[in-house]
């Protein structure tokens, strides 16, 4: 018969070793003297051994193959230690991520799975397809919930919690919509820039010449400016209003500054902190006046022009995104330098930008008209040549 009990005397309890796992616990208790009343810690090896026996015979008879999971100490409860994992990586998590993963966990998964007692390795492919329908979030916020819990998984499999990665549902389950990214011409957008004061123009102008988030243009410091090479470095960004000193993307990123904002950089007023945009005035509801932006501060400055130029688009649309869709529809750009101006390492995150408006595709049939004419239809007359 499989399987033998051993007893571990620097640990003081016993343990089933079955195949080449140990198996220390019987009914979530230590085979140990004195955890369960009236059985010794042999006992409870024994009786483990005996369980474990069964249900490999069990098994073997009826054809259906033998999980040893459910017995190894791996056998946890998925809701403490989802806050135990989380708790663990606050540090190595960016402030932003560690939000999007608390609210995933405490909102979605653990109201889930109090209703749905599944422990940690029997969550598996068909358990997650219930749980994806049981989020109460659109396609991409569902996304993000599953993402929190694949990564929860991946660290548990890396410390043999779980014996295996589960397989996640398939992409088209999420049934995402992808929307293209939608930006302003440069008209509609000059127009809210007109309505912008003076002294806050700067840090708006540099998003739209350079293609930036605005919480990197809230964290830009003036050693970010190398004036011998005329470029910028993004090195940092806010993150849930906390600055750090790295960027979404953890890497650092090299801007030339754009010529056309070389005067307006030269024209700024000369300040003394570390930032290189400082808040002028109180003027824009934040507590940051002499000091940095802040991107509730940006946001109130721009929907207030926004809205005196009659237009409904938020902060970053109508600065990155429209910067990036007036470079692919109106100047002609394509895709590849697009992607080389912004760092986007994955080129998906370009395609958003490339919508073809209406003219181009109009002008593009029209192009195609004339090389091939559908047969059976009249040719198109000539237009007489002067003669």
């Amino acid at each position: 018969m499989q399987g033998k009990v051993h007893f571990r005397p620097d640990r003081n309890f016993y343990y089933v070793q079955w195949t080449q796992y140990k198996i220390s616990r019987y009914k979530g208790f230590l085979c140990r003297d004195g955890e369960i009343s009236g059985m010794t810690g042999e006992q409870m090896a024994n009786r483990l051994l005996a369980v474990i026996q069964g249900d490999f015979d069990s098994c073997a008879s009826r054809n259906l193959p033998f999980s040893i999971a459910k017995y190894l100490e791996q056998n946890i409860d998925t809701i403490p230690y989802l806050r135990k994992w989380l708790k663990a990586n606050q540090k190595t998590l960016s402030p932003a991520t560690y939000r999007d993963y608390n609210n995933s966990i405490e909102n979605h998964l653990i109201p889930w799975l109090k209703e749905n007692k599944y422990r940690l390795h029997e969550l598996k492919y068909d358990v997650l397809c219930d749980l994806l329908d049981g989020i109460n979030r659109a396609g991409k916020g569902k996304k993000n919930v599953m993402y929190c819990l694949h990564k929860c998984l991946d660290d548990a499999l890396k410390s043999e919690h779980i014996l295996s990665m589960p397989r996640f549902p398939e992409k088209k389950k999420y049934r995402i919509i992808k929307k293209k990214r939608k930006g302003l011409p440069s008209d509609r957008q000059e127009k809210i820039f007109d309505f912008i004061p003076k002294e806050h123009l700067p840090i708006f102008l540099f998003l739209k010449y350079h293609f930036r988030r605005p919480s990197e243009a809230c964290a830009l410091h003036k050693i970010d400016y190398d004036r011998q090479r005329d470029l910028f470095v993004i090195r940092r960004t806010f993150s849930n209003k906390v600055l750090v000193d790295y960027t979404k993307t953890d890497q650092e990123h090299e801007i030339p500054c754009n010529p056309l904002f070389k005067p307006i950089m030269e024209a700024m007023p000369k300040t003394f902190g570390p930032f290189f945009f400082e808040n002028p005035s109180r003027d824009c509801k934040t507590k940051n006046a002499g000091r940095h932006y802040t991107i509730s501060g940006l946001e109130h400055i721009w929907n207030k022009a926004r809205d005196l130029a009659g237009e409904t688009i938020s902060l970053y649309p109508g600065t990155k995104h429209s910067s990036c869709w007036q470079f692919l529809n109106e100047k002609g750009g394509t895709k590849d330098e697009l992607q080389a101006l912004t760092d986007h390492a994955n080129r998906e995150s370009v395609d958003v930008y490339a919508d073809m408006e209406i003219d181009r595709k109009r002008s593009l049939m029209v192009k195609f008209n004339k090389v091939q004419i559908a047969p059976g239809l009249p040719q198109p007359e000539k237009e007489a040549s002067n003669q």
